[in-house]
């Protein structure tokens, strides 16, 4: 079985996924006594064999104050600049078209399915045709400005909703399939 290109990623109600300098104070947080829903993420991410992200995502990742995220999933970064001194052990430099780095993704995943994220990646793969799923939640707020997710796609995209869940804190999540 090959896997698939897909995107999971939360998105303001004006299309930002950060605002501006890459804050995130905007998501919502779950507390000890209501922790926040998974949303899907667990299970997607145990379909994923391999990342594809921007060098700016692979930069505020690194920046948080938590252990990498990712465990041992590989982790493809797109970027043309040497990587900081001392990445995980499960993350590598690429460069190329996206194409090229779809592909690379693809054969590192091994039949397990791509996780792309960033907003540049996603634009890219969006106008490359290369995103078999996205997988969208929104979060009840309006940014005004910040790193937008699909602002400066070359072309048009059509895609079918193929399911739509409400979760608590207002969250609303699309799984989107691609029409064209």
């Amino acid at each position: 079985m090959t896997g698939r290109a897909r995107v999971f990623i939360a998105s303001s109600l004006d299309g930002f996924i950060a605002g501006e300098d890459h804050d995130l104070s905007w998501l919502p947080e779950g507390t000890e006594e209501e922790p926040l829903e998974d949303h899907g993420y667990s299970a997607f991410m145990a379909s994923v064999g391999a990342l594809l992200m921007g060098r700016s995502t692979y930069d505020v990742v690194r920046g948080f104050d938590v252990d990498w995220p990712y465990g041992e999933t590989p982790v493809l970064v797109a970027t043309r600049r040497a990587l900081d001194e001392d990445p995980p052990g499960t993350v590598q430099a690429l460069s190329g078209s996206i194409e090229v780095l779809v592909a690379q993704a693809l054969e590192t995943a091994g039949g397990k399915d791509v996780y792309l994220d960033g907003g540049e990646i996603v634009r890219q793969a969006l106008d490359a045709g290369l995103v078999d799923e996205l997988i969208v939640t929104m979060i009840p707020v309006v940014l005004g400005k910040g790193h937008p997710l699909f602002a400066g796609v070359a072309r048009r995209r059509h895609f079918e909703v193929a399911d739509c869940q409400s979760f608590s804190h207002g969250l609303v999540q699309l799984r989107l399939v691609p029409k064209d």
